[in-house]
């Protein structure tokens, strides 16, 4: 299968700490990589390299095998064009309409006309189920609304690949399963997706590879029934005993 993302040996600190350490990741086309871990232990870092929003102090990170997000010369405006991602925090711009979220980037960064990112706005809407909330304000929706929005407005810009940072540890636990459902829906149509999560039933239901982080490297990995039901390292062993408890 083609590769669409390879992390080479990348370290990161900040203020001299170490939190990425070596970070070696493969992820094939229309795969789903769950990182899973305690908080401090890179995951978030990570993606942030993988978009160029931090740099790294070294290694690199590959797309496709042909674009190098860390090389200085990297415009980093194409590095997200091709890679999405959602965070835990919605981000939506509290005085602009859903509709208006969604069709920014792809009228002022893909140059799409008016009416064009109109329409693709309102298909990806309807296929998430918010279409009615298309003239709707981020404060009039619920927060897993919001969510959804904020994986919409994502898409809308037709990446490859779909970072996905605990999107649902801001939820009330009522509504995280309408936001899963959205990543589920995305894996059934091939994309290509790397979620830092907690949820761990999610993880082995979407997953094809789970990466245990610990101290900023990667302890464990493998499909998410061996690493979640029968991990082989104490580290991942101890961290489940703890979470699953």
């Amino acid at each position: 299968m083609d590769t669409r993302l390879r992390v080479d040996d990348v370290w990161k600190s900040w203020d001299g700490v170490p939190v990425l350490r070596g970070i070696e990741l493969s992820v094939a086309s229309h795969q789903v990589v769950a990182l899973i871990g305690a908080s401090g232990s890179g995951k978030s870092t990570l993606l942030r390299c993988v978009n160029g929003l931090v740099s790294v102090d070294a290694g690199s990170i590959w797309l496709d095998e042909s674009l190098d997000v860390t090389h200085e010369k990297t415009n980093l405006d194409d590095v997200r064009r091709r890679v999405g991602i959602v965070f835990q925090s919605f981000n939506l711009f509290p005085h602009m309409s859903v509709l208006a979220n969604v069709t920014l980037g792809p009228r002022k960064v893909l140059g799409r006309s008016r009416d064009e990112a109109r329409d693709a706005a309102l298909r990806l809407l309807d296929r998430f189920g918010l279409v009615d909330k298309a003239n709707g304000y981020p404060d009039q929706l619920s927060g897993g609304q919001q969510q959804r929005v904020a994986i919409v407005r994502a898409l809308a810009m037709e990446p490859e690949l779909m970072l996905f940072d605990e999107i649902t540890s801001a939820l009330d636990p009522m509504l995280v399963g309408e936001v899963l459902d959205s990543v589920a829906e995305l894996k059934a149509t091939g994309m290509t997706i790397v979620m830092a999560t907690h949820e761990m039933s999610f993880a082995r239901e979407v997953a094809d590879r789970v990466c245990f982080l610990s101290a900023g490297q990667i302890i464990e990995q493998g499909t998410a029934e061996q690493v979640l039901t029968d991990p082989q390292e104490r580290l991942t062993r101890e961290f489940l005993a703890r979470f699953l408890r």
